[in-house]
């Protein structure tokens, strides 16, 4: 494993933080980000590392105390401020009790706080005060977990990394663990760094650098070791069968991901929806076709990582990729057993918790399907991204091990209980969910002023968003601005709505994104300035393409992709006052978006038995969205201005004061009354909704 420490890098951190934090602290964060940067040391909030030093108390004084990574905060983006100000004399008191409840231990761990405003300190907190070094680092190095985690492994470990480490069996983090640490150390005086069975490597040392140094160190002479007991093994897999699990992914996925949504008993949101995220690769196809059931469905290697994938993965055994009512009946079957087993561990357990608890989810999060690979669910993108990365560094080691002729073994089953139901490991999955949480919408026309609009809205609402255009320039430049607020929660996808080779390619690649989707937005659209007499047919035909053909088109594969997920849909067309109220020189635009407006309606009519709910929203005049310009109006602005004798500001004043409220329409309101339908606020299909400023003429009828 390559060091990285570089005293330029932790220069120029210093100079950032200046004097607001103290040097050491800054130093902490520097080589915690070092260690958050490697995946085959740390995933997604784990790990753990602390800084012994002092913290003034109400009087001023310094008081000794350990500032700690906060709970589930991820070290590749630590900051000085997430670590967490305990007091260290009072919880290194508590290691003269003999016991201690979950439940008080994490009171203690609060009520130690210096500031009690700050994040919940980490589950490993005690064992942190009782060790010795100024700094420690904790990582669940892979290597490390490839040699605890078979039969032998102590010996494997003292093998690999010498007898100044010590070696200490599984016991559950928390009190027992600190316990243990403190009961092994004086055992061996010399020791320098500690492995603690299923959980990792932790190392001490008086400087940041001392401290990372030495876990760079023990983690490749772990890797060297391996490296000479068995090398990585490698797969790879043909261009054909790459598009083969490509195709299966597309077909399987939006199954899958129906029938892992939730039943919430609300009539008008019937289901709590899951994102994909798949792990389709060569490597993995290879391990899971060179292996069994048995040797594939077993935990993952640490019990902290139980809250983001289950104790277990499901197993889809000889999957018909060819037959989908038979891959569905497999799929129900699957879910059906898992959730049963997952109810029965439960209440083998169930005496462990306090009587009011119930099992947190019935669903796996990982699904492993050989001749594919694996599905990983969670709530948004990131936990199912936290899945899938788990799954991919589990399997890995898991292979490895095999590799060496070993057997892979994890902690017992009731240990594993403890840890998933711990308080400290559920307050990391927090409880923040908004409204489109876990939906997936689907914007057409998105880098124009609604588009764009709309597309902000949703991911404000908590939504993913596949925001799709023509204008792949503007799309990249959209998706650019908001994923640098919003992540991984909105892709950009070119797509070409009047070609149904573009729509459907799109439609697909959504499902290999994730998993499927919930909205559909129709918003592309184009205009055409021209009377009657004067229309040139092909001006007319484009529209029609676009407006018209496109419309039908949308509507066609998201009917097809919200039936086999079954678990119903939205759809809401952007429609246009004109509908109502057309206007002379505009008979192209009027007449096709009315065309899509009528289909809209049949659609609501056709879909209604599978839950999908077809609207309307049909504004007027929306120029601009910040510095995204309308197509629309960059077409038909230019008329009108003519028309009237206005400049641009002038044509926007007209069309606020025509309308009864003297109200400028915007793209932000536009998307509100999408946002209205998408979230189902009241049971409706086949609704218009004018966002016009009130335009009597206009008023559907």
């Amino acid at each position: 494993m390559k060091n990285r420490w570089s005293d330029r890098d932790a220069q120029a951190l210093l100079s950032y933080y200046g004097e607001d934090y103290p040097r050491e602290l800054i130093l902490r964060s520097y080589s915690g980000r070092l260690l958050g940067a490697e995946p085959s040391l740390v995933l997604h909030g784990g790990g753990n590392t602390s800084l012994k030093d002092h913290f003034p108390d109400v009087f001023g004084e310094p008081a000794p105390a350990l500032f700690i990574k906060a709970s589930g905060f991820d070290l590749a983006a630590i900051e000085p401020q997430d670590h967490v100000a305990v007091d260290l004399q009072r919880l290194q008191s508590l290691q003269t009790l003999a016991a201690i409840s979950d439940q008080a231990m994490l009171n203690e761990l609060c009520a130690s706080r210096f500031n009690q405003s700050a994040p919940a300190p980490s589950i490993e907190t005690l064992a942190h005060a009782l060790l010795p070094g100024r700094f420690i680092d904790h990582t669940h190095a892979d290597a490390i977990l490839a040699l605890t985690n078979q039969q032998g492994g102590a010996d494997h470990v003292r093998r690999a990394l010498g007898e100044e480490v010590v070696v200490l069996p599984y016991v559950r983090p928390g009190f027992p663990l600190a316990r243990q640490v403190a009961e092994a150390l004086p055992k061996v005086p010399q020791a320098r760094a500690m492995v603690w069975e299923h959980h990792g490597i932790v190392v001490w040392g008086d400087t940041a650098r001392q401290s990372y140094d030495r876990m760079i160190e023990l983690v490749s002479r772990a890797e060297q070791y391996l490296a000479e007991a068995a090398p990585a093994r490698t797969y790879s897999r043909t261009d054909e069968s790459a598009e083969i699990s490509d195709r299966r992914l597309a077909r399987l996925a939006p199954v899958l991901r129906g029938l892992l949504a939730a039943s919430t008993g609300d009539d008008g949101r019937p289901y709590r929806r899951c994102v994909l995220q798949p792990l389709v690769d060569a490597w993995t196809a290879g391990i899971l076709a060179g292996g069994s059931r048995s040797q594939h469905v077993s935990p993952p290697l640490t019990s902290d990582h139980l809250i983001r994938t289950r104790l277990l993965p499901a197993w889809v055994e000889a999957p018909d990729f060819d037959d989908e009512q038979r891959l569905r009946s497999q799929l129900e079957e699957v879910l059906a057993q898992y959730a049963q087993d997952y109810q029965d561990y439960f209440e083998r357990h169930l005496s462990r918790l306090p009587t009011t608890a119930t099992a947190t989810d019935l669903r796996p999060r990982v699904v492993l399907i050989p001749g594919l690979g694996a599905l990983c669910a969670g709530s948004d993108a990131a936990a199912a991204r936290i899945a899938r990365d788990v799954t991919a560094h589990t399997l890995e080691v898991k292979d490895r091990i095999a590799a060496m002729g070993g057997v892979y073994r994890v902690p017992e089953e009731e240990h594993l209980f403890d840890m998933e139901y711990l308080p400290q490991q559920q307050l990391k999955l927090g409880d923040g969910e908004q409204p489109l949480t876990g939906d997936v919408v689907m914007v057409t026309g998105a880098a124009g002023a609604i588009g764009s609009g709309i597309c902000s809205r949703l991911l404000q609402a908590g939504a993913h968003v596949v925001a799709t255009d023509l204008d792949d320039a503007g799309l990249q430049s959209l998706v650019g601005e908001l994923s640098e607020r919003y992540g991984d929660r909105i892709i950009g996808l070119h797509q070409d709505v009047s070609e149904a080779e573009s729509v459907a390619a799109s439609f697909a690649e959504v499902c290999r994104v994730w998993g499927g989707m919930d909205g559909l937005v129709i918003n592309a659209g184009l205009a055409h300035v021209a009377t009657l007499e004067e229309m040139d047919m092909e001006h007319f035909r484009r529209l029609e393409r676009v407006n018209t053909d496109g419309t039908v088109l949308l509507l066609r594969a998201a009917a097809g992709l919200f039936r086999r997920q079954a678990t119903g849909g939205d759809i809401v067309l952007v429609s246009t006052k004109n509908v109502f109220a057309p206007g002379a020189g505009f008979g192209a635009y009027s007449a096709t978006k009315a065309a899509a407006h009528q289909l809209a309606r049949v659609a609501s009519q056709e879909m209604a038995a599978n839950d999908v709910r077809v609207n309307m929203v049909a504004p007027d005049a929306v120029f601009a969205q910040g510095e995204r310009r309308s197509g629309l109006w960059a077409e038909v602005g230019p008329e009108r201005m003519r028309a009237r004798g206005l400049d641009q500001s002038g044509l926007e004043e007209y069309y606020r004061n025509r309308n009864l409220l003297k109200a400028k329409i915007t793209a932000s309101q536009v998307a509100e009354g999408v946002l209205f339908f998408l979230e189902r606020r009241t049971p409706s299909t086949g609704a218009t909704l004018p966002i016009d400023g009130g335009l009597p003429e206009a008023t559907p009828r």
